[in-house]
């Protein structure tokens, strides 16, 4: 196994370039970088197989599972690494029977090799890896859907044509196409997973989340799958366990059927980043859904439980069988907390608001056209993002706390951590800071800036909307080409932007989408609001 990797897929990629040593900022080793790059290879030669067209219902589950699989701290598992590519090369085989032993060489199902795309031309390198970022970034969506039940073809069988397309040998004019259909393609893939959330737990509604832990026996769960909470929810009832959210399951507490479980207490913890320090001997059991762990500490290595594609050595899986009995009885043995604790957000705050979905937001758009018709509204801010521990970061506090009173900030993912305990005032009823919910619900945002565009008869980019992103990881990628795919511009992007994105390729963007690296409040909102 070659003891050196190269990944540069998150921004806290090592120098702001690449993690080539011995292990990832992430945490990841160099084993573990290399296996999912064998991984994403084995992928490509199961799209291959298929002619880069649409596949059997297990093979594109296992594309999904995956692609998934391959996203910033998802899993750092060699074994279930392995046992993945595994699963791949018999779903190849069985999808081309005995072409692996043919003598006559036809490449109808050969794995890719990842160094070839690392040590590509940098242009062409940085358009198929905006692919293949989109890609992960995206099946997390497709996942998440597809465990509710809900699944698009179209999707689905994107899937496959991107995946030989990174593995072919094309030029710059040919991808770029391709770049843009990610961002096609993931938007209806939001929407997919929109409607599968919405049609399960109900539309959410705009919902106030303490910060205190009671006393007793509780369970922090994090991530975003909606149905690991509800069946965790299911099979704590009247165990005396209250269950609290961590990091991107904040925006749980807003849909109805969820909200119906009295024991969905509150909200434990603020940026994902910070757990190895807010988990350190915590007296609860902690469940991961999905992506957002961090190497974990052996201070409280005994307390935590991953499910899904989330994987860690060491650590209880919960299987298929969603049997969370382990940490049920975790739960119970350490017995929570003797009193009540009282705990703050970033900036002291001690409650976090969210449920302003589109769904919310729309139905009082006529109070929120009639205010900025009146003047009450003068700018909306789009301030989102996945957050991280890198430098710069504190920027998102100190944009929204210096935005005009007159101003919305519509706000989703993680990265309102930094600033969502704020409380900056209200504006005719409406809180100043909108929490439309986790990554995937961009979605949201897009429906309320086309409904307002189509109110006041203008263009998506004539509105007086600015986008503030912050970016982590891939799922900000894919949502990042959404919006170049809607061709809405004017998009500020930071702390730095990506070290993937070549020059030639960051001039196409800045030339086509404005899209400006973030500089300071100060400065950058001098320049929206002139």
């Amino acid at each position: 196994m070659n003891t050196k990797m190269f990944c540069f897929q998150c921004e806290q990629t090592a120098g702001c370039a690449s993690c080539t040593g011995g292990a990832g900022v992430c945490g990841k080793t160099a084993d573990t970088s290399n296996l999912q790059d064998d991984l994403t290879g084995a992928l490509i030669g199961l799209a291959r197989a298929y002619d880069g067209k649409l596949g059997s219902e297990k093979a594109t589950r296992l594309i999904i599972d995956g692609l998934f699989t391959t996203v910033t701290n998802v899993s750092f598992n060699d074994k279930t690494l392995n046992e993945l590519i595994a699963e791949v090369e018999a779903a190849k085989e069985a999808a081309v029977p005995g072409c692996s032993g043919c003598g006559s060489v036809c490449g109808r199902n050969d794995n890719y090799d990842l160094t070839k795309l690392w040590d590509d031309n940098e242009d062409i390198r940085s358009l198929k890896s905006l692919i293949l970022f989109g890609l992960r970034g995206m099946a997390a969506y497709a996942y998440h859907a597809m465990v509710l039940g809900y699944t698009d073809e179209e999707v689905n069988g994107f899937f496959y044509k991107a995946l030989c397309v990174i593995g072919e040998d094309l030029g710059m004019e040919d991808l770029l196409p391709v770049v843009l259909e990610v961002g096609e393609v993931n938007l209806k893939c939001m929407a997919l997973l929109d409607k599968a959330n919405t049609e399960t737990y109900g539309t959410p509604v705009p919902t106030t989340v303490p910060m205190k832990v009671e006393k007793g026996p509780f369970i922090v769960i994090s991530g975003h799958d909606l149905y690991d909470l509800k069946q965790l929810l299911e099979q704590t009832k009247g165990k005396g366990i209250n269950i609290y959210t961590h990091g991107e399951m904040l925006p749980a507490h807003g849909y109805p059927l969820l909200k119906e479980y009295e024991h969905l207490k509150g909200n434990f913890g603020t940026a994902w980043q910070n757990q190895q320090k807010e988990f350190d001997n915590l007296p609860g059991a902690i469940l991961f859904t999905t992506n957002c762990l961090m190497p974990v500490k052996s201070s409280y290595a005994d307390r935590v439980f991953t499910t899904e594609v989330v994987s860690y050595p060491e650590l209880v899986h919960i299987g298929e069988d969603k049997n969370f009995t382990p940490v049920i009885e975790k739960a119970l043995a350490l017995g929570g907390f003797a009193e009540d604790q009282e705990y703050t957000g970033i900036n002291g705050g001690t409650e976090l608001t969210t449920g302003f979905g589109h769904g919310t937001v729309l139905s009082v758009a006529d109070k929120v056209i009639d205010a900025v018709k009146a003047g009450a509204i003068k700018h909306f801010f789009l301030v989102g993002g996945c957050d991280g521990a890198k430098p710069g970061r504190n920027y998102y506090t100190d944009f929204v706390s210096q935005t005009p009173e007159d101003t919305i900030i519509l706000t989703l993912a993680c990265g309102k951590f930094r600033f969502n305990d704020l409380n900056i005032g209200e504006i005719g009823g409406l809180p100043r800071i909108m929490d439309m919910g986790q990554c995937n619900d961009a979605y949201s945002a897009i429906r309320v800036a086309v409904a307002l565009a189509e109110a006041f008869e203008c263009g998506v980019n004539d509105l007086p909307l600015s986008m503030v992103l912050s970016w982590y990881e891939q799922k900000a990628v894919c949502i990042l080409l959404t919006l170049l795919h809607l061709g809405i511009k004017n998009i500020y992007l930071g702390p730095s932007l990506p070290a993937f994105v070549s020059p030639n390729v960051l001039n196409f963007l800045v030339e086509n989408f404005n899209i400006s690296p973030i500089s300071t409040p100060e400065e950058d909102l001098k320049k929206i609001l002139g």
